[in-house]
């Protein structure tokens, strides 16, 4: 019997793109951390003896962190999380959040593009439409998700990822996604998706190294050079 060898069709027309918000899209100045030691001591809690963990895992769910953090107590871990959801969301009523330079003129691009864009994030709803309000944002872009949004699991998991897939039927091939990230989290995601380009980006929690032994495809600077990284990638 005879058969045809497979072959791999180029990935053109990368038309889901899939971004995060703090730290990729939205310049936060270090809030989580603030909002975190906030929280914990308002628990009774001493941040210091958690903090190496929350930045080791910046990008995942926030309930999931303090799921980990309080040995899988679920009554303890839902109070830090809301204690924590207040805090920062007082500190975007304090006005320190902005967009990441460049990131709403890149948002525009792609979508003049063509391309459908996404915004993820592993805060709560209540705190991502917080964020989207003091941005601005409501009407950036067709969807916005978070963990919620997906069944529950956060980064590192593929969910986010999928559900944009899922809901927007953008592209007919994961591999014709694109996920950009600041964490080492937003890199595993991307790739557990199994998206084309998993680009890391330096304007947040993670540097360089991290962000490519996690799987980052391309690293850049900020998400401002998104547009140009795809179509240089789609030639």
């Amino acid at each position: 019997m005879t058969t045809t060898p497979m072959t791999t069709t180029p990935m053109t027309d990368m038309n889901l793109v899939v971004l995060d918000m703090a730290g990729t899209t939205v310049a936060d100045g270090g809030l989580v951390e603030q909002a975190f030691t906030a929280a914990a001591e308002r628990l009774g809690e001493d941040p210091a003896t958690m903090i190496d963990h929350v930045r080791a895992t910046m990008g995942e769910s926030k309930i999931s962190v303090f799921r980990h953090l309080f040995g899988g107590d679920e009554t303890r871990a839902q109070e830090a999380n809301l204690a924590f959801e207040a805090a920062y969301g007082e500190l975007i009523s304090g006005g320190l959040i902005a967009p990441v330079p460049g990131a709403a003129e890149a948002i525009a691009q792609l979508k003049d593009q063509g391309r459908t864009v996404v915004l993820t994030t592993g805060f709560a709803r209540v705190t991502q439409d917080a964020i989207l309000d003091a941005l601005g944002w409501r009407d950036l872009v067709e969807l916005t998700l978070c963990p919620a949004d997906a069944g529950g699991r956060g980064r590192p998991h593929p969910d986010l990822v999928l559900a944009a897939f899922l809901r927007t039927g953008a592209v007919d091939d994961v591999r014709r996604i694109v996920v950009a990230g600041d964490t080492s989290y937003d890199m595993l995601s991307g790739v557990r998706s199994g998206a084309g380009i998993v680009a890391g980006v330096l304007t947040g929690a993670h540097d360089g190294a991290a962000l490519k032994e996690h799987g980052a495809t391309h690293v850049l600077a900020s998400v401002a050079e998104l547009p140009g990284l795809i179509r240089e990638y789609e030639a």
